[in-house]
């Protein structure tokens, strides 16, 4: 009886610690500021940042230079569990980006479906 007792203790305690151990999806993932690098665009490899609002179970935001300064607000904004998509205007032209989750704090994904982007979640 003991041993069915400590058995069944254990395998409590395992969903619970399993529970907590859940990562982040959706609006929760990818609230916050992330430095997204773009390859191989015609002006060469370029770097923005993106600062993402967690709005109930979306996202609102701004796209902003590497300096902070703000560029556009981001518009059109789809969020599934580990992928965002969004628009923004940058040097005039209305442009789309696909961010992916790859970890915890990294991304992956498009520009307008020719460029690589890459990106970090800044603390």
């Amino acid at each position: 009886m003991k041993k069915t007792a400590i058995i069944v203790t254990g395998i409590l305690l395992l969903g619970v610690l399993n529970a907590g151990a859940q990562s982040k999806a959706g609006a929760d993932y990818f609230a916050g500021k992330w430095s997204v690098l773009f390859k191989g665009t015609p002006n060469g490899d370029a770097r923005m940042l993106f600062l993402l609002e967690q709005k109930n179970d979306s996202i609102a935001g701004v796209a902003q230079d590497t300096t902070g300064a703000e560029i556009s607000k981001l518009t059109d904004v789809t969020l599934k569990d580990n992928e965002i998509a969004f628009s923004f205007t940058a040097q005039g032209y209305n442009v789309n980006l696909l961010l992916t989750r790859k970890d915890e704090d990294h991304v992956t994904g498009s520009l307008m479906n020719m460029f690589d982007a890459e990106g970090e979640r800044r603390k």
